[in-house]
C-alpha cells in the first residue's frame, strides 16, 4: 500500500466572529492510497498556514513541503514517517505550525491504519481503559456574570455536570474576573464541576491572587493563567495555588511539552490531538503518567478532532474528564454524518474502523474556501 495523494481543504463558515473560537474554520487533510483507502486529519491552527507547510515545494534537505515527503510511502509506517517529516523540516520551525501540519497528517495515517486492519484507533493505541468518560461543556464566558450564569444554566439543563468557561472578557480587572466566576457558579449550582480558563492573561502573582479568590467558588482547575512559555511561573504557581493548575493546549509535539513535564509545572496536562497527532500524544501520555500527573484532551474544533481525542483519552488510565466543545457552529456539528458529542454528560469513543467517522461531502463543498479569490 502506498500514499498517492495528500489533499488540504480549507473550510470556513460564513459568519466568522472576532472571538477565540477555532470552530469557525479548519484545514481538513485527506491522505489517499493506491488501494482506495482515505484517512482524515485536522489541525487546530491557521488553515492557510498549515496548507502552505504541506503544499510547499522542496527548498533543500531540511526545508521541504510535507506532501513530497509522503507520496509513495507506506501509510502504516506512521512512526517512521513522523521522523522523516521532522528531519526534513528542521529549518521550518520545530514547535508550531509545521508540527500541527504533521499532526493532521498523523491523524490521517492512523485513520488509514484503523481502516486497513478493520479496528478502531483506541485498540491500535493499546486498548481503551474507559468505555465512557464524563464530559464537560466547553464554552466562552458571557459578557458579564449574569450572562455567564445563564449560559451555565443552559448546559446544566442539557445534562452536563461539568462546564468550563474561558477567555474574554477575563483579565480586564479583578472585579470583572470575580464577577464572571461567581456568575458561573451561580448558574451551575453548588453540585456541578466548574472549570475556569483564564486565556493566558496574568503574571504569576496575579494568578495566585485569582486562584485564592476562585477557590471560594470551588473551581475544579484554573487553566492557562500565564503565558504558555512561562515555565518557571507555572512551577512557582503550581507549588502555591490552592486549586489545580492546567495547561498545555498550545504545545506542539513532545519537545514542546518537555519543559512542562520535566519541571512538574502542572497538575493537568492538556493535549490537543490536532496539534500533536496520535504518535506524539502517545509518547506524552507515557511521560505524564510517569510523573503521576493527570491528562485531559484539548479540543475546540470539529468532530474530526473530537473523535481523535476520545480515542486517545480513553486509553489514558487516569482520564477523568473530556473537553466537549459546545460552540453552536456548523463546523462543530455538520462536518461528519455522525454527531460526536456527549450524551447526558458522558462521551464514548466510536467503535468503527479508524476514527469511526465519515465526512459530509455536501458540507465540505458548502464551506470550502475558493483559492482563486
Amino acid at each position: 500500500m502506498k500514499i498517492t495523494q495528500v489533499i488540504c481543504q480549507v473550510l470556513r463558515i460564513r459568519n466568522v466572529e472576532a472571538k477565540t473560537a477555532s470552530s469557525q474554520d479548519s484545514v481538513l487533510v485527506r491522505v489517499r492510497t493506491d488501494n482506495g483507502l482515505e484517512g482524515i486529519g485536522e489541525a487546530d491552527s491557521s488553515p492557510e498556514m498549515v496548507k502552505a507547510v504541506i503544499d510547499a515545494p522542496f527548498s533543500h534537505n531540511v526545508a521541504s513541503g510535507l506532501r513530497r515527503l509522503l507520496i509513495g510511502e507506506n501509510p502504516l509506517e506512521s512512526d517512521r514517517l513522523w521522523e522523516k517529516m521532522y528531519r526534513h523540516t528542521m529549518y521550518c520551525g520545530r514547535r508550531s505550525t509545521t508540527i500541527t501540519a504533521m499532526a493532521a497528517i498523523d491523524l490521517a495515517l492512523w485513520d488509514i491504519k484503523g481502516k486497513h486492519f478493520g479496528e478502531p484507533i483506541h485498540r491500535l493505541l493499546g486498548g481503551k481503559k474507559h468505555d465512557r468518560i464524563r464530559a464537560y461543556a466547553s464554552i466562552l464566558f458571557g459578557k458579564d456574570g449574569d450572562d455567564t450564569a445563564r449560559i451555565g444554566e443552559r448546559f446544566r439543563e442539557q445534562g452536563y455536570s461539568a462546564v468550563k468557561f474561558g477567555w474574554e472578557p477575563m483579565g480586564h480587572s479583578e472585579a470583572v474576573d470575580i464577577d464572571l466566576v461567581k456568575g458561573a457558579r451561580r448558574g451551575l449550582g453548588d453540585d456541578a464541576t466548574l472549570l475556569v480558563d483564564a486565556g493566558c492573561v496574568w503574571d504569576a502573582r496575579t494568578a495566585l491572587d485569582r486562584s485564592k479568590a476562585f477557590a471560594e467558588q470551588k473551581i475544579g482547575w484554573l487553566e492557562e493563567p500565564l503565558r504558555p512559555d512561562d515555565y518557571e511561573g507555572y512551577r512557582w504557581l503550581r507549588d502555591r495555588s490552592p486549586v489545580p493548575i492546567a495547561s498545555g493546549e498550545e504545545e506542539c509535539g513532545r519537545y514542546s511539552f518537555r519543559p512542562l513535564i520535566d519541571g512538574r509545572c502542572l497538575d493537568i496536562y492538556q493535549v490537543d490531538l490536532s496539534r500533536n497527532g496520535f504518535s506524539e500524544a502517545n509518547y506524552i501520555r507515557q511521560r505524564v503518567e510517569e510523573i503521576g500527573a493527570r491528562l485531559c484532551n484539548h479540543c475546540y474544533t470539529s468532530p474530526v478532532t473530537v473523535a481523535a481525542s476520545i480515542h486517545w483519552l480513553s486509553t489514558c488510565k487516569d482520564a477523568f474528564i473530556f473537553e466537549d466543545c459546545v460552540e453552536d457552529s456548523p463546523l462543530r456539528h455538520e462536518l461528519t454524518h455522525e454527531r460526536v458529542q456527549a450524551v447526558d454528560g458522558w462521551i464514548s469513543p466510536p467503535e468503527g474502523p479508524g476514527l469511526g467517522i465519515t465526512i459530509n461531502e455536501d458540507f465540505v463543498k458548502s464551506t470550502l474556501v475558493d483559492e482563486s479569490r
